[in-house]
């Protein structure tokens, strides 16, 4: 099932859309979204927003575009996000939380389960003080990608939202693969996301839709959102055929995602008997993060370039550190075959030369 016979492992956003959704994009009903026309997009945002356990739902272009617009609709400039330190939110989107909508981040430290200890976060909410930006918004990350996928529990989110609204704060859940999540912890995405006063998730991840994320929430929420949006150029008027693959991703992809989670298990359990390389955590989604040991003859640019020659691309996330992710376009062979070529780029590593492959987190 590799894609143009390369193993693409660096990401689930390397996705290409379905025969089905193909189908769907050729033949859907447009209009200018911008003026709330187009049935196709109203549509993806009604199923997103029941889905998630919401009022309502807006197409946005990217999970970095929703999440920009949750925090310019929860807060004002000069406020204050609290967020994990290890979260896209805070490290993959090149500060736009600061930059743009002018809020202050808080980074907290991310547990190794993903989640942020509500002792840490009362002691950072802020007080009534004209020095301090005042705390408006808490934010976090499902599942969670820096930390090998985990995914944040229902129990805990609940938790959390009830320990924010009685602070009077609110609670986003960047839930880019919040329905990786939900298959792993078995139970319906609504429970990881409706809690909160808003989240988003990617269609072109591993629900491997073209383009898109949707933004929920409540319907006067969505409504400032709208405006946000616009602001930011996210008005893409005829945009019912890209929508139109997002509707088959919800409707095909979810039940699915279990098959990633168990291939990426077949991985880290192949890698855990190569010599040299070692898991890192114990893999409940579509991501496997290993370390190569510091005794091997060579770093992480070399395994991927190596890899490369043998058709099979993983992302370097440090100098000893590599990510490959699962997706639908990967296949239990396309696993095996990976593991064949990890034993030969090491048994080979001696004779491999310095390249530079370049280190990314998506």
């Amino acid at each position: 099932m590799s894609l143009n016979n390369i193993i693409d492992l660096r990401s689930d956003t390397v996705t290409v859309p379905t025969p089905a959704m193909r189908e769907a994009m050729a033949s859907a009903e447009v209009g200018d979204d911008v003026f709330g026309e187009d049935p196709t997009v109203n549509r993806l945002q009604e199923m997103a927003a029941e889905r998630l356990g919401f009022e309502a739902g807006l197409f946005v272009a990217s999970g970095t575009q929703g999440n920009l617009i949750a925090v310019m609709t929860h807060c004002q400039p000069g406020d204050e996000a609290i967020v994990g330190d290890q979260t896209h939110f805070y490290l993959g989107e090149q500060g736009g939380m600061a930059s743009i909508a002018g809020v202050n981040p808080r980074p907290l430290p991310n547990q190794p389960d993903g989640t942020m200890r509500l002792e840490d976060i009362q002691a950072a909410i802020r007080g009534d003080d004209a020095h301090y930006p005042i705390t408006r918004l808490i934010a976090i990350e499902n599942t969670h990608n820096k930390i090998g996928g985990v995914a944040v529990t229902a129990e805990y989110t609940l938790a959390l939202a009830e320990f924010a609204h009685a602070r009077g704060l609110k609670l986003h859940v960047d839930g880019a693969r919040v329905f990786n999540a939900a298959a792993a912890l078995d139970v319906p995405v609504s429970a990881l996301t409706g809690p909160a006063d808003s989240a988003t998730f990617c269609l072109s991840k591993a629900l491997s839709a073209p383009v898109g994320s949707v933004l929920c929430g409540s319907r006067d929420f969505i409504k400032a959102a709208h405006r946000r949006r616009k602001v930011l150029g996210g008005g893409m008027r005829q945009a019912g055929i890209l929508a139109a693959a997002g509707i088959v991703a919800l409707e095909e992809m979810p039940q699915r995602l279990k098959d990633d989670h168990a291939n990426a298990r077949l991985l880290a359990d192949g890698i855990a008997r190569i010599p040299g390389l070692t898991p890192v955590g114990n893999v409940p989604t579509n991501m496997v993060y290993f370390d190569i040991d510091p005794g091997l003859p060579f770093d992480g640019h070399e395994l991927c370039r190596r890899l490369e020659t043998m058709r099979i691309k993983a992302l370097l996330t440090g100098a000893r550190r590599i990510r490959a992710v699962l997706h639908c376009w990967i296949s239990r062979e396309d696993v095996l075959e990976t593991l064949r070529a990890l034993d030969t780029a090491v048994k080979d590593g001696d004779k491999m030369t310095s390249s530079g492959a370049k280190v990314g987190s998506y």
